[in-house]
């Protein structure tokens, strides 16, 4: 079966889209990009749960970047505290205790407003026409699978749900065979994409092709905007534990290609799948098995993220974080 792309909805041009993610390092990143993008990207909402750190955390720290950004403009609503079933887990050795690396902290102006985030990504979903509102989904699926129970017809209504997570030649990240954000609930993972809702997801396989080498990461340094500063010294945060931890040059950039698809799908290459998450076996919680044998590709509801423009997307990332 051939590789292809889905595109993103037009809307007259303009994407309504609810980011719900867990900042986070490369959340941070990807938040900037598409505050950076209000001619592509109408931001409804973001929603925040926990993940990387505590959920105190990434609602805050969504604060924090969007101050930076100058966008008080769009609300922020936090979700959910813990998993579905499963114990928590957090990603603090990798983002650091604030979760935004060696970045400044502060407590932002403007904090979260009311609203659980899976009520308003209900509210917002429902208020819209079928297939208006897409979302971009950069940690744990818990509050998107909470608002599919509390209102299942919003998978029929829903645009694309562009998804963070999961491995098929890669491994895994947390474990020998999972990536972080599906093991960090792997339960609402499965309600997800066991839901029937159309998703194109961005695994380890592709977001390792995205590495912010020395080179990328100096030009964004070179760019002197609050957004391109900030992302730069969240970069080589993670730059710095790729070298102790792994030993690579350049660490991936995961949440920024769900940003950058929306933005320039002709980037990155699809193939349809299906695609189940492992959500019994202790060795192997939250694997995302990938099969590309499909009896008719066309029916797939699920588009697995195969390659990527490494250099197509830095360029993208660098002309909005000019703005």
């Amino acid at each position: 079966m051939l590789a292809r792309r889905r595109v993103p909805p037009d809307n007259g041009g303009v994407t309504k889209l609810i980011f719900d993610c867990d900042p986070g390092v490369d959340d941070a990143v990807a938040l900037f990009l598409a505050f950076a993008s209000p001619q592509d990207l109408e931001i409804l909402a973001i929603t925040t749960a926990a993940g990387n750190v505590a959920a105190n955390l990434t609602a805050r720290n969504a604060a924090i970047i969007r101050q930076i950004a100058g966008r008080e403009d769009v609300p922020i609503h936090a979700g959910a505290q813990r998993p579905l079933v499963r114990p928590p887990v957090g990603a603090g050795d990798f983002h650091g205790e604030s979760g935004l690396g060696t970045l400044p902290v502060f407590e932002p102006t403007k904090g979260a407003a009311k609203g659980h985030a899976a009520n308003v990504i209900v509210d917002l979903v429902m208020a819209h026409a079928p297939g208006e509102v897409t979302i971009a989904a950069t940690g744990a699926l818990t509050n998107l699978a909470l608002a599919m129970r509390l209102e299942p017809a919003i998978t029929a209504r829903l645009g694309p749900i562009a998804i963070m997570g999961g491995a098929r030649r890669e491994g895994g990240n947390i474990t020998a065979s999972a990536e972080f954000n599906i093991y960090a609930d792997p339960h609402a993972a499965d309600v997800v994409f066991t839901s029937g809702a159309r998703c194109v997801v961005f695994g380890l396989d592709v977001t390792h092709q995205v590495r912010a080498d020395p080179a990328r990461t100096a030009a964004i340094a070179a760019i002197k905007t609050p957004a391109a500063q900030a992302s730069a010294n969240l970069l080589e945060f993670s730059n710095a534990l790729e070298r102790d931890i792994v030993g690579g040059t350049g660490a991936p950039i995961h949440d920024p290609c769900v940003i950058a698809w929306l933005l320039a799908p002709q980037l990155f290459t699809l193939r349809p799948c299906d695609l189940k998450v492992e959500t019994a076996s202790p060795l192997t919680l939250g694997h995302t098995a990938v099969e590309f044998r499909l009896a008719d590709p066309s029916a797939a509801t699920v588009q697995w993220a195969t390659g990527a423009d490494a250099d197509g997307v830095f360029a993208l990332l660098n002309e909005r974080l000019a703005r």
